[in-house]
């Protein structure tokens, strides 16, 4: 049977998934003094002051569900026996323009379709978890807030 898809890490994303793995949820920051604005997906040159000084931030792990999908037929081998299921676009609440694809689940370690679809609602408000997949990443996925 087919594996999930696993991050593929390169050199300017590598401390988001290492924070990940700490169960942190950090995002990259230009560290220039009269910038300072917040960047996702990381690279090494802030697209607004062009500073390559950087640093990554704590992130609360709040959202909101800015949008979602329940992916249909056909799906990979790996993701059908997981519908339905849903992938979501999640909006920072420390940072409104930064925006996560993930996926909404009820417990770190819970499968994809552990949620009922039905229960998603865009500006549903979501806390990041932190899922380890494979035997060397962890991905920030998504539970409901009461």
């Amino acid at each position: 049977m087919e594996s999930l898809l696993l991050p593929v890490v390169d050199e300017d994303g590598a401390p988001f998934w290492e924070y990940a793995a700490r169960g942190e949820l950090r995002v990259q920051a230009c560290a220039a003094a009269d910038c300072g604005r917040l960047r996702f997906p990381p690279r090494p040159c802030c697209p607004h002051c062009r500073s390559f000084e950087s640093e990554w931030r704590a992130m609360s792990g709040r959202g909101r569900i800015w949008s979602y999908v329940v992916p249909h037929p056909p799906l990979l081998l790996a993701y059908a026996a997981q519908a339905p299921y849903n992938a979501v676009v999640v909006e920072l609440a420390d940072a409104p323009h930064i925006r996560l694809v993930g996926n909404v689940v009820s417990g770190p370690d819970a499968p994809l379709n552990s949620v009922d679809p039905e229960r998603l609602r865009i500006g549903a408000s979501v806390k990041a978890v932190f899922a380890p997949v494979g035997p060397e990443s962890t991905v920030v996925r998504w539970q409901l807030e009461r």
